[in-house]
């Protein structure tokens, strides 16, 4: 195609310009932050799921003590993915080796999440 024929077009972009609109776009999309008992709290991880009624309680037991507690859904969300990613770097690094698992970084942000946050509920069930 050719390239004077394309910028006479009114729906011409230059690509930089749009590609740092969607780039921006997507960072807008994935700092998401909740207010929770007057607190702003900053959601760590983009794709959990955090759509289904946010603020009920649901009560989360550890498999390893039994001990149980509720906690917010959007919570429970972080949770899930911070016990997830601790599940695939246990594994992966039975393969690679100790602490060589590209999913501790993961680990880390939930449970660092918790203790700022959710200091009652990271110690019953993270600690």
């Amino acid at each position: 195609m050719d390239l004077k024929k394309i910028k006479k077009e009114k729906s011409y972009k230059p690509q930089a310009t749009s590609l740092t609109r969607r780039i921006l776009n997507d960072t807008v999309k994935t700092m998401k932050e909740i207010t929770y008992k007057n607190k702003k709290i900053k959601l760590p991880f983009p794709d959990a799921d955090y759509s289904s009624d946010p603020f009920e309680m649901e009560e989360v037991k550890n498999p390893f003590s039994g001990e149980s507690i509720a906690m917010p859904k959007f919570a429970v969300a972080v949770y899930d993915v911070t016990m997830g990613s601790n599940h695939l770097a246990e594994a992966e690094d039975s393969k690679l080796g100790m602490g060589h698992s590209k999913h501790w970084p993961t680990v880390r942000k939930g449970l660092d999440w918790f203790r700022q946050y959710f200091a009652k509920e990271y110690m019953v069930l993270l600690d």
